[in-house]
C-alpha cells in the first residue's frame, strides 16, 4: 500500500492500481473505485495545473479532444464534456460530481492525485476532495478547471501509520525535483533507489516546512519508517 510522498516508477503506479496501464490524465471511478488523475507541473506538461494555497489546493486543468489524423489541433477547440456520440467525457463526469457537491446533493469526490516528476518517476501525493468546477476561455477557446483540496487520510495497516505527507498540504512540485536532483533520486541514509519517500527533515507536525528544499530529504521505506515523526 502506497503512502502521500511515496517516489514510485510508472509500472508501480499501474499495478497498484490493479495493473491498468495508465494512459489518460483523468480518470473517473476506475473498475468503480476511486477517481484518479494524473498531474504534472513541469515545463513541458501539456496541461496548466497548479498547485496553491500553499500546497492545500490543487487547480487541475480539464483535458482536450483526442488528437487524430485529418481532425483539428485539440489546443485550437473546446475542451468536450460530451463525446460525438453522447456520453460524457471524463470533464463532464467530473464536472457533474462538483456541481452535486456544490448543490449539497452529494459528499465531495474522493480523487487520488500521481504527480510527474520526470520521465518514469512519479510521486504519490495523496487522497484529495473535488469541491468545484468552472469552464473558462483561454482567450482561444474554453477549457475546465477542477479545484481540489488535500484531505486527511489514515490507513489502517498491521502497524497503524500515519505518512508525513499525509496531513492538510503537499510538498511544491519545485520542491520535489529540486531534492530530487540534490539527493541524486537516492535514500540519503543507505543510497538504496527501491521504495523511495520523501520525508521533512523537522516533521511537519512540529512545525517543519513543506515549503522549502532544506527541509526535505528522500528516504528508504526502512529508514523512513524507523524515522517515523522523530526529529534527528
Amino acid at each position: 500500500m502506497i503512502k502521500p510522498g511515496d517516489v514510485i516508477p510508472y509500472l508501480k503506479m499501474c499495478q497498484e492500481e490493479g495493473g491498468i496501464n495508465l494512459q489518460r490524465g483523468m480518470n473517473f471511478r476506475l473498475r468503480g473505485g476511486f477517481s484518479i488523475i494524473l498531474m504534472s507541473l513541469r515545463p513541458d506538461a501539456p496541461y496548466a495545473d497548479e498547485v496553491i494555497n500553499e500546497g492545500k489546493t490543487l487547480i487541475y486543468e480539464g483535458h482536450n479532444i483526442r488528437k487524430t489524423k485529418g481532425a483539428p489541433d485539440p489546443k485550437s477547440v473546446d475542451q468536450p464534456s460530451q463525446y460525438p456520440g453522447g456520453s460524457i467525457t471524463e470533464n463532464g463526469l467530473f464536472y457533474n460530481k462538483a456541481e452535486e457537491f456544490k448543490k449539497n446533493e452529494k459528499d465531495a469526490e474522493i480523487v487520488k492525485v500521481y504527480e510527474k516528476i520526470r520521465k518514469g518517476i512519479w510521486v504519490y501525493n495523496g487522497l484529495f476532495k473535488l469541491v468545484d468546477a468552472w469552464i473558462k476561455s483561454d482567450g482561444k477557446r474554453n477549457v475546465f478547471n477542477f479545484k481540489l483540496e488535500v484531505t486527511q487520510y489514515e490507513e489502517e495497516q498491521e502497524e497503524k501509520y500515519i505518512a508525513d505527507l499525509d496531513h492538510n498540504r503537499i510538498i511544491p512540485s519545485q520542491i520535489k525535483y529540486e531534492v530530487w536532483v540534490r539527493d541524486s533520486g537516492k535514500c540519503v541514509k543507505c543510497e538504496s533507489e527501491d521504495n523511495l519517500h520523501y520525508d521533512h527533515i523537522l516533521p511537519y507536525s512540529k512545525g517543519g516546512s513543506s515549503l522549502v528544499a532544506e527541509n526535505i530529504q528522500i528516504l528508504c521505506a526502512r529508514h523512513n519508517l524507523a524515522k517515523s515523526n522523530k526529529i534527528e
